[in-house]
């Protein structure tokens, strides 16, 4: 009896041991699956994320235009922690960047903010509408292949900018837990894009790459900030470019901009261009109820506003010209007085491959805006960034990564060059010229337009950013060229035609073959060639 009560006591010693050692082991594991988890909760990422380090911010982006804004969300959107300075957060005020053409809206959709167009009373454009000498052309983009959505779209520079600008601030991370940890423990979300009003007045260097930047705040303070890459997209009259590229700068002309009300198009929904005299007037909807006029005048300065220079300029030279429809609202808009004036600057991409810093949109390449295309370069340039740094997990080898992204510049130019070299090249041909050759330029590319066809939907693809091809600009232009020599030449030549003929060809290649050289032969139209094509994802 004494030897069953023992082993009884012995047996149930035994059981309390192990429920003892038990319930601590579970109690530590419980306890070491909440420190996991918590360090989960500080450590967690998007499966698209890449951090750079621990703390602190991955890009810095200078400027919130639409480059600067598009791009903030673009790269938040795939985990990097940005932060954004940008001088004035109040809504912007500009007379271009007002018309997106369909290449550059399929780039808004490509990056998922096709929604900023939404509520802004953006009007959609199916085409242009070019007058010249009482005479009218319909030219429609040719958007049969796409999706019924598909089109222009004019609007607000301002009301579209801070469309991005809150959807980029309001963009929380997208939360990746390991697969054995509860989900129920991280309930918050943490906003990776972050948006600071302050002027930045210089970047950071340190053993030759940049750093970050020191840039002063609202309330006057002096800060720094760090991150291993800044992209500076500080719009046209940047001061930080210098360091970066070597900005040749052509002001060929200002715009004189004014807002039309009351009255329609004589084309609806179509932007329209006047081939008046000296160089082209512009009239497009920004919204349901407004048509902004953009008047070209050649040379870096405007007749003087304060004593009434420019109104009588716009009345007695500028009003005849203008289409009979928007007559009356036209010199209504100059009576009004609200008259805005902004130099039209072009400057070719040489960039500076500098380790640390990036330069994007207005501040690294510009081109004249009378095609409307400076958009749609600003958001192919961050689709072409956005896929060369999502295999990267970390940016902080500032050399390697400047060199893996020299191909930045090659990949671009399909798009790019395109666009810049046809603006340049349409301002030219579509101003007036005292040169017989250049004038007959004129006329032979109004006339070329207006066959229809692929002579039409041609030129239009690519002014519309649909269809990025060098070659193809080249060969329409010249065809153009070609087109006004038979002209000339029919029914009967002369020895006066075929010399302005000649001469027309020859002003045909002093036109585009400069514009060509600037934007490099060979990244243009062999890119194929050039080794940073095929850099590979550094691997780290």
């Amino acid at each position: 009896m004494v030897d069953l009560t023992l082993l009884g006591s012995l047996l149930l010693a035994i059981l309390g041991a192990f429920l003892f050692f038990r319930n601590g082991f579970l109690k530590k594991t419980e306890e070491s699956k909440g420190d996991t988890a918590a360090a989960a909760a500080a450590t967690v990422v998007d499966e698209r994320e890449c951090r750079s380090g621990e703390g602190g911010d991955d890009i810095i982006i200078v400027g919130a235009g639409v480059a600067g804004a598009a791009l903030a969300y673009t790269l938040g959107k795939d985990g990097r922690r940005v932060r954004v300075i940008e001088r004035d957060l109040t809504e912007p005020d500009r007379i271009v960047g007002e018309l997106l053409q369909p290449g550059g809206y399929l780039k808004l959709i490509e990056l998922e903010l096709q929604d900023c167009v939404d509520e802004i009373d953006a009007q959609r454009v199916f085409g242009y509408a070019l007058f010249k000498d009482g005479k009218a052309t319909r030219l429609s983009y040719p958007l049969e292949k796409f999706h019924s959505d598909v089109s222009g779209r004019s609007f607000h520079n301002g009301r579209f900018i801070q469309r991005m600008r809150k959807k980029a601030a309001s963009l929380p991370t997208y939360l990746r837990l390991p697969a054995n940890l509860d989900i129920s423990i991280m309930n918050q979300s943490l906003v990776i894009v972050t948006l600071e009003q302050g002027t930045v007045t210089s970047l950071l260097e340190e053993k030759g790459a940049i750093t970050g930047v020191q840039y002063r705040t609202k309330s006057g303070e002096e800060m720094k900030a760090y991150a291993p890459l800044t992209v500076v997209c500080d719009g046209c009259f940047s001061n930080l470019r210098r360091s970066l590229c070597t900005p040749k700068v052509d002001v060929p002309s200002c715009f004189v901009g004014l807002v039309l009300e009351k009255c329609d198009l004589p084309f609806a929904n179509h932007g329209h261009v006047i081939l008046a005299d000296p160089s082209p007037i512009l009239f497009y909807p920004i919204s349901s109820t407004e048509i902004r006029c953009l008047v070209d005048v050649p040379g870096e300065k405007v007749p003087s506003i304060s004593n009434g220079d420019l109104a009588k300029y716009l009345k007695t030279v500028i009003a005849p010209q203008v289409p009979p429809e928007l007559h009356g609202a036209f010199l209504s808009a100059i009576e009004r007085g609200n008259m805005r004036t902004m130099p039209n600057r072009s400057m070719p991409a040489a960039p500076h491959p500098t380790p640390g810093a990036l330069l994007m949109g207005d501040a690294f390449n510009m081109r004249h805006p009378l095609t409307g295309g400076g958009m749609t370069v600003a958001l192919s340039d961050i689709v072409v960034l956005r896929n060369l740094l999502r295999p990267l997990r970390d940016l902080n080898d500032a050399p390697t990564l400047c060199k893996y992204l020299e191909s930045f510049y090659t990949l671009r130019k399909p798009v790019a060059s395109t666009i810049n070299t046809l603006a340049g090249a349409l301002y030219k041909v579509f101003s007036a010229s005292p040169d017989q050759a250049r004038n007959e330029m004129r006329q032979a590319c109004f006339d070329y337009l207006s066959l229809g066809g692929v002579f039409s939907s041609g030129p239009v693809s690519l002014l519309s950013g649909l269809n990025p091809r060098p070659l193809s600009l080249v060969c329409h232009f010249f065809a153009v060229a070609i087109y006004g020599v038979g002209r000339l030449l029919l029914p009967f030549p002369s020895l006066k035609r075929m010399w302005i003929g000649a001469r027309l060809i020859s002003s045909a290649s002093a036109i585009i073959f400069p514009i060509i050289k600037a934007e490099g032969v060979r990244q243009m139209f062999f890119p194929a060639t050039v080794p940073a094509y095929y850099r590979a994802p550094p691997v780290k």
